[in-house]
């Protein structure tokens, strides 16, 4: 059996947003924001991928991955590839979308076409405005070079002082706090008849007035340039004592740890570029040079250009739940029906509204969470404090090892403790990613349990942005499964004795694997079999050899997958009956839903991980199966359209690559994303309607 290499076929899902990008019929802002996102991801992704094999190669490991190759092979096809896809990137930037936005008023201008008008506004800005920030840094060849700082642009200068032979070279970082593009006026011969934006990048601006930071030297040269860190350091947790503390120490670590990508404009002074290689011991397979402004995701700022709507796609609002009444207590609702969101289709505020009402409900004694990643400015915190301060129980799970976000779990773990709430930070060598709460209310001198299960995370920001499955339930059963859940991790209890839900590391691969293999044995017994899944990433070995087998066993498979996918498609007996495609629409699609045939009467199920050995064996995890008629039927079209898609689907082809699914002579058009968001506009207007033409008269109480 062959696999697809994991690194190469994540590079293939970013060539899918890209190819969103490099379509035409999109409005012109958001290609530029699908060509930001692709920034953003090769960030990443050479922070976390890159540099943990940059690890495994500089520790001599020869270790094979699935697909055969030793990690210096893998950097070696990854080097290949990301570097035709940088190219493709500022080809489509420079030809294409920067010519389109001069023209609808968004110009880019370079320090060299600067009028004296706008030179002199720009003098102005950079004096009162810029030079005060700026933190220049002195290197020589005698001292070790200075920390820089990873993900940000420095300007590298050469100096010179009269009299002297040789330059000197000194760094300026770009503060954070600085926007990227200035704004300066538009020049006087602009057309009166649309707006301009005139813009310059903050590096050229810096470049320009350097010479203001040292009166008494001549910048011979300047170069912008960017350096991407390992950040795939973690916390030894086996040696650590204060796991808060440890992992301060590894936050500080990044900031330091080694160079695997250093980016150059193509167009840069020859022995600058040559200086700051040998300074930060960048071999030419860490160099990435472009063709135009560096950090490419900084242009999401602006495709979110205020005033320019006309160049963007309508905006969809999140609709609030048919299922939910404003006026009635969401526990009230609960001790009725379950309710299921689709978000970010269906608005997330139920969730909030969830953890709202139990911090400030009098029945409610004890609240239980497990939070992975929180918005900034988080409600759901506020209103755990607020639960604590009103003197609620409030347990809450942190994971302090949820990567790029170690810093803000800190800062929210210290500030929940010291309002009472009872901190856990995540489990021992795993890391706990589970979407779980646990109100527990006191009615009548009964305990009742209430519950919400998801896959996405309680962030009300990504929640507008990613479409992910919300599932909120009093059956008791469930609420059973979530107090064990919780006692299994804060108290270090085995994760045994689970009547509905299925958890990671301990059960959720083997009841896979077990419902795999049944729907083969179906298949041979010459009963309908089938498999339907929608999930972000497959590539754990185990998985991919059971559907590989159920699939030469006649099972009809049929796998929507937005990124990662390891296993090879095609004619081959093991892959004849697996279909792979993938979404990439203006929603990053995040919900993970299974659905197994079952003779009939589907299995199905929703859950928080995705099928990678990370998530099955590495993780605390949870696949929550739907009983519920109504949600399940709602899960099942959902499942239904995301293999229907014939304007924003691809089809994932036997060597990984990626095929848009073109619409066939005389088939209607059909586009996932929209449907879902018709679907509830539909049921929300039509549930508004209901109500404003019911009339409950209110009857006297004895």
């Amino acid at each position: 059996m062959s696999f697809i290499n994991r690194e190469i076929s994540w590079l293939e899902f970013n060539q899918r947003v890209l190819d969103e990008a490099l379509r035409p019929d999109l409005p012109l802002l958001e290609r530029l924001k699908f060509l930001a996102i692709t920034g953003s991801n090769m960030d990443e992704f050479f922070q976390v991928r890159v540099g943990g094999l940059h690890l495994m190669r500089t520790g001599g490991s020869r270790k094979r991955g699935i697909s055969g190759l030793t990690p210096s092979q893998q950097l070696a096809a990854i080097r290949k590839r990301a570097r035709k896809m940088t190219d493709d990137q500022y080809k489509l930037l420079i030809e294409e979308l920067l010519p389109a936005m001069a023209e609808e008023g968004f110009v880019l201008s370079s320090s060299s076409d600067l009028t004296p008008n706008q030179q002199d506004s720009l003098t102005r800005r950079f004096k009162n405005s810029i030079f005060p920030l700026l933190t220049p840094l002195a290197c020589s060849e005698e001292d070790a070079p200075p920390s820089l700082p990873s993900m940000r642009i420095i300007v590298a200068c050469e100096l010179i002082t009269d009299g002297s032979k040789e330059p000197r070279l000194v760094l300026i970082p770009i503060p954070d706090t600085l926007s990227r593009f200035i704004h300066i006026p538009p020049a006087e011969t602009a057309s009166p008849k649309k707006p301009v934006e005139n813009l310059i990048p903050i590096e050229e601006v810096i470049a320009l007035y350097a010479g203001e930071l040292f009166p008494d030297e001549k910048v011979r040269a300047t170069l912008p340039f960017r350096i991407t860190r390992n950040g795939d350091i973690a916390v030894q947790e086996e040696d650590a004592i204060d796991l808060a503390g440890e992992m301060e120490e590894v936050l500080a670590a990044r900031k330091t740890s080694n160079t695997v990508r250093l980016e150059y404009p193509e167009k840069g002074p020859v022995r600058l570029k040559k200086t700051i290689r040998t300074m930060l011991k960048a071999g030419t397979s860490e160099i990435y040079t472009t063709a135009g402004p560096l950090a490419l995701t900084d242009f999401m700022s602006l495709a979110f250009s205020a005033g320019y709507d006309h160049l963007r796609d309508e905006a969809w609002e999140p609709q609030p739940s048919s299922s939910i009444d404003p006026g009635v207590s969401i526990f009230e609702t609960l001790a009725d029906r379950d309710i299921m969101l689709n978000h970010p289709y269906e608005s997330f505020e139920p969730v909030l509204r969830f953890i709202e009402e139990a911090a400030v409900d009098p029945d409610t004694i004890a609240i239980k969470q497990v939070l992975y990643r929180t918005a900034a400015d988080s409600r759901i915190i506020k209103a755990l404090l607020r639960a604590a301060e009103n003197g609620k129980q409030v347990t809450v799970l942190i994971e302090l090892k949820a990567r790029f976000d170690e810093a803000r779990n800190l800062m929210r773990a210290d500030e929940l403790q010291r309002a009472g709430v009872q901190i856990v930070y995540g489990v021992k060598g795993l890391k706990t990613h589970a979407k779980i709460a646990l109100v527990i209310r006191n009615e009548d001198g009964q305990l009742k349990r209430y519950v919400h299960l998801g896959t996405g995370n309680y962030n009300e920001s990504t929640s507008k942005l990613y479409t992910d499955i919300s599932y909120l339930t009093a059956r008791p059963a469930y609420g059973a499964d979530a107090s064990l859940f919780f006692n299994a991790v804060t108290g270090r209890s085995k994760l045994t004795r689970f009547s509905k839900l299925v958890p990671a590391p301990t059960h959720m691969k083997p009841r896979l694997l077990e419902l795999i293999a049944a729907e083969g044995k179906r298949a041979k017994a010459g009963e309908p079999a089938s498999i339907t899944a929608k999930i972000n990433s497959l590539q754990d070995q185990e998985i991919i050899e059971a559907l590989y087998q159920a699939s030469a066993d006649g099972v009809d498979i049929k796998l929507n997958v937005r990124g990662i996918c390891c296993l090879k498609t095609g004619k081959r007996k093991h892959a004849k009956n697996i279909r792979v495609v993938s979404v990439i629409d203006r929603y990053l699609e995040h919900a993970r839903i299974i659905s197994f045939h079952h003779g009939g009467s589907p299995l199905v199920f929703i859950a928080s991980a995705d099928w990678m050995t990370r998530n099955l064996d590495k993780r605390v995890e949870l696949m929550i199966p739907i009983e519920d008629k109504d949600s399940r039927k709602r899960l099942l079209n959902i499942l239904d359209a995301a293999f229907k898609d014939n304007c924003n689907g691809f089809e994932i082809l036997p060597d990984g690559s990626s095929q848009r699914i073109e619409r066939s002579k005389g088939k209607k058009r059909f586009r996932m994303q929209e449907l879902l968001q018709e679907q509830a506009r539909t049921a929300a207007k039509a549930r508004a309607h209901e109500r404003s033409t019911t009339f409950e008269p209110h009857t006297p109480t004895e």
